[in-house]
This record gives structure tokens, C-alpha cells and sequence, in this order.
């Protein structure tokens, strides 16, 4: 058994002012037995970061979309708070009759090239649309993790909320200019907003020049599986030998992992949209198959694709 690639499903294609380019970090949701929804990430014209959706449905075992949402699910922040310059969705959970969406907010910085935090916008109409409880976000830099936060995946178990999050150890300076060092780390929560963060790495970097971010777990046959992105800190947008590549890792508990990346068969394309990097892979288990969502190169400027475990 082993990935097979499905094509490239979706891509913006400059549709909108507001959807200009990218379809970053697809994320999907269960509609139906036929329906999946996918969100993601889109920028305007001033690279500001909006998510939005396409609902896909499956034909003769193969995807085709199928609706082409038409305005944002979640729009900037409000001036001044952590989103106010971007709102990237990066985890999807049903919560009872709710749907909480994890997102990445935006801020640029002076000195680096970002600063993220997560947020949270909760929806009661199956996804259609989302409302921030609050203005604030619920994971940030604090006084043990100070450099940075970034994308997530969170489950609901047993009425304990699990977290495996993006974060940064260290500014490094390559070639010149800072690059942020990270990893993936996990904490727990017991309503899914406020979060007890004991440091705990998961996913650590195999030398100094990786990076590993932006977990998707599920647990299947009593074993945490998860995929992740993985990179090198130097010449990573320019050169495809140090670009995004999937990474794999397994667990009994979700807090100690096994890496496994070499059981991932799952290379760049020769040509076409995914022949420069395969980043922020997103697996879900649908009518008992795995299948996996991902960007192609330029960190989704290509759209998004997908590819099932056969």
C-alpha cells in the first residue's frame, strides 16, 4: 500500500481582489458520505491572508468540485489584535452541534518577517459561516516558548482536548536574515481555549538546519498517526532540495513519537504544480480511506491537491 496522487483539486487563479492567490494549509471537514468541505487560506493583493472554501464531492471514486464559496468564513481581526493582517485556518473539530476552527493570525514585525498566534471562531450552521468568540487569541508566545506559534491540529477525546502546535525555538540568521527554528510540541485543555502547556516537544528537529511544523493527527487502531511538513532553514524558497516534504511519525500515547518518514512514499511530481514541494499535508479518514490534502510549491500559490492511501 502506498500514496497515490489524485491531481491537483483547486486553485484561486486570481478569482477575487480579496482571493488574488494561494490556497494555504487545506483543511478539511465531513460534510456527508460524498461531500467534503476544504477550507484554506487565500491572499488579497496586499498579501493579507482571509480563509475561505470549496466543497469537493466524490464521483466514480474520484473527487470533483463541486461549490466555490464566494465570500471569507473568517475575515481580518479587528485593527491592533493579533489578526489584523491575516486569519489562516489550520484545524477543523466538531464540538456537538458546534464546529470550532483553529486559525493562524498574522501580524508582521519589524525585525522578523511574522509574528502568529492562534485563534478561535466557532460556527453553528455545519460551516457556512464562523464568529470569534472573543477578539484575543489562545495560543501565543508565553514566557518559556517566546518566539513563536504557529499552526495546529486539535482533537476532542474523551472530553479532553488534545493540541499539537507549531512552535519556535530560535530566530536563527542564515544567509543573513532571521528563519524561525521549529518544531512540534503538544498540550491538553479541558474546554479546547484555554490551553496547560508543559513544553512538551514531539516532533524535534533532526539537525539544525530542520525545521518540522504543521501537525495532522488522527488516531486509528488505537495508534496516533500524524503527518507533518518538514524542511531546511536554508534556501528553502528558492531551492526544491531544502523545500517542504512530508514527515510521518507514530505514537501510543500522542505525547512520545516514533519518526517514521521514510514509510511516506510520497515524491515530488516531475512536473506541474507539486514538482517543487510537497507542504502542510492534511489526512482524514473518509468512507474507511485515508486521504491526504496538500500544497504543492510555493507554499500554495499552486492550490491544493490530494492523494489516497491505496
Amino acid at each position: 500500500m502506498k500514496w497515490i496522487k489524485k491531481g491537483l483539486l483547486y486553485n484561486t487563479q486570481q478569482n477575487s481582489d480579496w482571493a488574488f492567490s494561494h490556497c494555504h494549509k487545506p483543511t478539511p471537514l465531513v460534510i456527508d458520505k460524498t461531500t467534503i468541505r476544504v477550507y484554506f487560506g487565500v491572499r488579497d493583493r496586499e498579501r493579507h491572508t482571509r480563509t475561505t472554501f470549496v466543497d469537493i464531492e466524490l464521483v466514480n471514486n474520484h473527487f470533483k468540485l463541486s461549490y466555490v464559496h464566494d465570500k471569507p468564513v473568517i475575515d481580518l481581526g479587528k485593527i491592533g489584535a493579533f489578526d489584523d493582517s491575516g486569519a489562516n485556518v489550520s484545524s477543523i473539530v466538531r464540538f456537538g452541534n458546534l464546529i470550532y476552527m483553529y486559525f493562524i493570525g498574522w501580524n508582521p514585525s519589524t525585525t522578523v518577517h511574522t509574528r502568529n498566534s492562534i485563534g478561535l471562531a466557532i460556527s453553528t450552521d455545519n460551516g457556512l459561516t464562523f464568529e470569534r468568540p472573543f477578539d484575543g487569541s489562545i495560543l501565543d508566545r508565553d514566557k518559556f516558548e517566546p518566539y513563536y506559534t504557529g499552526a495546529v491540529d486539535v482533537i476532542n477525546e474523551d472530553n479532553k482536548w488534545k493540541i499539537w502546535y507549531t512552535s519556535g525555538s530560535e530566530w536563527k540568521i542564515i544567509d543573513g536574515k532571521p528563519e524561525i527554528f521549529y518544531h512540534i510540541k503538544y498540550a491538553t485543555s479541558n474546554n479546547g481555549i484555554d490551553w496547560m502547556r508543559d513544553n512538551i516537544v514531539c516532533i524535534p528537529p533532526s539537525n539544525e538546519f530542520e525545521a518540522t511544523a504543521r501537525p495532522s493527527v488522527i488516531k486509528d487502531d488505537g495508534i496516533y498517526k500524524m503527518w507533518y511538513s518538514k524542511r531546511d532553514l536554508r534556501n528553502f524558497r528558492s531551492n526544491k532540495t531544502y523545500s517542504y516534504r512530508p514527515g510521518y511519525a507514530e505514537s501510543e500515547d500522542g505525547i512520545n513519537w516514533k519518526r517514521m518518514d521514510s514509510k511516506l512514499d510520497l515524491k515530488l511530481s516531475n512536473n506541474g504544480w507539486d514538482s517543487e514541494a510537497i507542504a502542510y499535508p492534511y489526512v482524514i479518514k473518509f468512507n474507511d480511506k485515508l486521504i491526504m490534502f496538500y500544497n504543492g510549491n510555493g507554499f500554495g500559490k499552486t492550490g491544493f491537491g490530494y492523494a489516497i492511501w491505496e
